[in-house]
Order: C-alpha cells, then sequence, then structure tokens
C-alpha cells in the first residue's frame, strides 16, 4: 500500500473514531500539555505513560498512546471506538476512569485514571497467590462493579489479572475495555477473551450474555487462592469445556465463601 493511500485510510479512520461524548472535556488537549514520565507498560497498539498536566493543580495521569497505522493494519478501528465510548461514561470506584483523549498526526491518546500500584498481575505472579482475605476483598470489589456495568448492559468479556489495576489505596479496578460491549439485548456472539477464562457457550459459539463476566469472575477466585486458572493446563477445545477441575456451581460457592471471610474480618 502507497503511503497516499495510508493516509487516505488513516483520514477515513480518524472520522470514523470522531463522535459526541455526553460528557466534553472542559478544554482541547495536545501532548505538549503534559510532561512525560516513565512507561507504565505496553500494548499491540502503543505504550502507555505516567503523565503530569503542565499547569496546576498538576494532576497525575496514565497516557495511553496507541498508533493508527497499527490500528488500521489489525482493523479494529471500531474496537478502539467502542472501547472509548463506553468506558469515558463510567463512573464507578473499581471501575478505570476515562477522562479524556485527543490526537495527533499519527496518534490517538487515552486520559486514563492513575492506578498508583499497577498492575494486579504482578502482585499475583510476586506473591504466587493471595490469602483468602485479600482474594475476597478483590472479588468483593470487582462483583460491586461488574454489577454496576451490567446494570448499563456493558459486557466486560476480558476479565483477567492482567486487565485489573490497584489504585494507591490498594483498591481493585477494572480496565482496558478493549473487548467491552453495549449490549441493551445481552445477547452477544463474537468470540473474543482470553483462552483460560472462556465460558463454554463462547467457545461453542453459542449466544453469550453478561454471565461470561461471572464465569471469568469464578476462574479467577479460584486463581487467587490456588496461584494459576483452573484451565490453565488443558489446550484446545476439549480442554476448555467440559471442565474437569472445578464445575460452576463450586466456583460460585467459593466465591460466595470468600465475601463472607472478607465481611467475618471487615
Amino acid at each position: 500500500m502507497q503511503w497516499s493511500t495510508v493516509r487516505i485510510v488513516v483520514a477515513a479512520v480518524l472520522q470514523r473514531l470522531k463522535f459526541v461524548p455526553s460528557e466534553r472535556p472542559t478544554r482541547e488537549w495536545h501532548l505538549t500539555d503534559f510532561d512525560i514520565g516513565r512507561p507504565l507498560g505496553k500494548g499491540k497498539f502503543g505504550r502507555v505513560y505516567m503523565v503530569r498536566t503542565k499547569t496546576e493543580p498538576h494532576y497525575i495521569l496514565a497516557l495511553k498512546c496507541l498508533y493508527k497505522s497499527e490500528i488500521v493494519e489489525s482493523r479494529v478501528e471500531k474496537q478502539i471506538r467502542r472501547e472509548i465510548e463506553i468506558q469515558q461514561n463510567l463512573r464507578h470506584p473499581h471501575v478505570l476512569r476515562l477522562y479524556g483523549y485527543f490526537h495527533d498526526e499519527k496518534r490517538i491518546f487515552l486520559m486514563l485514571e492513575f492506578a498508583g500500584k499497577g498492575e494486579l498481575y504482578k502482585q499475583l505472579t510476586k506473591y504466587g497467590c493471595f490469602t483468602e482475605k485479600r482474594s475476597s476483598r478483590y472479588i468483593d470489589q470487582m462483583a460491586d462493579a461488574l454489577s454496576y456495568l451490567h446494570a448499563k448492559h456493558v459486557i466486560h468479556r476480558d476479565i483477567k489479572p492482567e486487565n485489573l489495576l490497584l489504585g494507591i489505596n490498594g483498591e481493585l479496578k477494572i480496565g482496558d475495555f478493549g473487548w467491552s460491549v453495549h449490549a441493551p439485548g445481552n445477547r452477544r456472539k463474537t468470540l473474543c477473551g482470553t483462552l483460560d477464562y472462556l465460558p463454554p457457550e463462547m467457545v461453542e459459539g453459542r449466544e453469550h450474555s453478561e454471565k461470561v463476566d461471572y464465569w471469568a469472575l469464578g476462574v479467577l477466585t479460584y486463581e487467587f487462592i490456588c496461584g494459576n486458572p483452573p484451565f490453565e493446563d488443558l489446550s484446545g477445545h476439549n480442554g476448555t469445556w467440559p471442565p474437569s477441575v472445578l464445575s460452576v456451581c463450586r466456583l460460585t460457592l467459593l466465591a460466595q465463601r470468600l465475601t463472607d471471610v472478607y465481611n467475618v474480618w471487615t
């Protein structure tokens, strides 16, 4: 593809990415408005940096940088637009906030809430597993956030440790809404997410609803306590379903038990 053609395609993508948010930013932002700090992470389409606004009162944010050429090449324009549209309208203490967005010739920038203690995945890797008290606190916070999302007809569809962050006080925050969808009818058929956390209805190509997030919550409950997902060593369609480690009912009961433990301790 010639460069002139690429520029035309990118322009078309930008046009599709333009939409009217329900709550406009208080000002137009540019990259020069920020002091760029250390990198926080790297994804498929770009990087995330800790930044500080140059003007008072010097807000600390996470700036997610996405490269337009990579978005076009991977044909995920709709996915990026949907991520922005959904996340910017969410307001919950356990959902990562998207404050706004802007773009230049080559990149799209998402202004995200800064999660001071980083990825939950790194904590799980460091300690191997969590105590029942700590696990129950995370599950309780995640269940509260999922109830909020589902009440707004939002299905996350990619709940896993890598997409969970910790705030400055250690509170859990759900992030990365790249696979999320707004589904008032609550029925979808797209196969998406991460293999270890896929529910049987997705694997089998059947319609799915917001309950796929609760399946992932059950898998995480097991992983927090045991240190690895229940289906991690299995591969392929037959290995994912039927489950050979724990049934959905046992995972649900374990999640309830952890919540009860947390209530006793607090």
